[in-house]
């Protein structure tokens, strides 16, 4: 059987896959123009976002090794 490719946009925006099988992302807002914003956005904006388990399940295939 030959090595599978991991798919690379998904690697990047996937921050990690708990040990239960959620995968989580980084919540957008938090890079770009970041001087208009207010403090409360940017700090919301840090934390880690669940992705739901559809989505889950469809990353999960573009990532065979993580």
């Amino acid at each position: 059987m030959p090595k599978l490719k991991t798919n690379k946009t998904a690697s990047k925006r996937v921050k990690k896959i708990t040990s239960t099988g959620k995968v989580m992302r980084r919540k957008t807002l938090a890079q770009h123009l970041v001087k208009r914003k207010t403090a409360r956005t940017i700090s919301q904006s840090g934390s880690d976002m669940l992705i739901s388990k559809p989505e889950a399940k469809k990353i999960k295939m573009l990532l065979p090794y993580k």
